[in-house]
């Protein structure tokens, strides 16, 4: 299967935004060994800005534009060095690609991206995507990876979109809030009823909710792709989520006429 992750920034991070070691290096022996069973495998990772945040020592994440680009830029240089890192041990090449707006919405520089990530595949490097957050802002910007992570996946044609959060799926109702909220094991349709479960945000260091991912299920059923919302807290569902089994909530693909 051609597989897209999106690995939240709780996943990776503590609260004090600095790198959860034991978690990444869990996530990337597991992601290794999807890879070694032949699934194609394309991370789209949060995490720059909330890594800047904990190296640059900043008491919260930053609401100003250019704060949060410096934080982009610092993060991301520490982001990448542990990918390749945790990677290279497993003997697995990453290649960094970044992103803005510009370049999915203009045919010519989505093309262009399409055919690295389709060369990247072909030589068995595992690509790692995230928004360009040192140059995007609210013009030139997706906005949140949850988005982005469903428009790669649009674009590569992937067999199954894999968001890992910080909540086991989508709920009845906020089980952080409501003891009798239950799981939804699947969702055929986003109707406004499904909408309607939709919260705010996370941890303080991330950006999207319950909401940007509905909109990524829409974004990534409409283009006939499956998409599974699970607890990164637990890398070694991917094993289970590969083989087919019941994890998080699934949305069920529906390819348009």
């Amino acid at each position: 299967m051609r597989i897209v992750i999106k690995i939240g920034t709780s996943t990776l991070a503590h609260a004090s935004g600095r790198l959860n070691i034991r978690q990444v290096e869990l996530l990337c022996k597991v992601v290794s060994d999807l890879k070694n069973a032949g699934h194609e495998i394309i991370l789209v990772s949060s995490g720059a800005i909330g890594m800047g945040v904990g190296k640059l020592s900043l008491k919260e994440r930053p609401k100003d534009t250019p704060t949060k680009q410096a934080a982009a830029a610092v993060g991301q240089c520490e982001l990448m060095y542990t990918y390749d890192k945790a990677f290279a041990e497993y003997c697995h090449t990453v290649a960094q690609i970044l992103l803005t707006g510009a370049d999915v919405e203009d045919e010519r520089r989505h093309r262009n991206f399409r055919n690295t990530i389709f060369r990247l595949l072909e030589l068995g490097a595992l690509p790692i995507v995230n928004e360009n957050d040192t140059v995007a802002t609210e013009e030139l910007g997706i906005g949140d990876n949850d988005t982005l992570a469903a428009i790669v996946a649009e674009s590569v044609g992937a067999d199954l979109l894999v968001l890992l959060s910080d909540i086991d799926g989508l709920y009845t109702a906020d089980p952080r809030k409501d003891d009798r909220a239950t799981l939804i094991p699947v969702v055929e349709a986003i109707t406004p009823e499904v909408e309607a479960l939709a919260g705010g945000a996370g941890t303080g260091l991330a950006t999207g909710g319950m909401e940007t991912k509905l909109h990524a299920a829409k974004i990534a059923t409409r283009a006939g792709t499956d998409m599974i919302i699970a607890n990164g807290a637990h890398p070694a569902l991917l094993y289970e989520i590969a083989a087919g089994k019941p994890v998080g909530t699934r949305f069920v693909g529906r390819k348009q006429a």
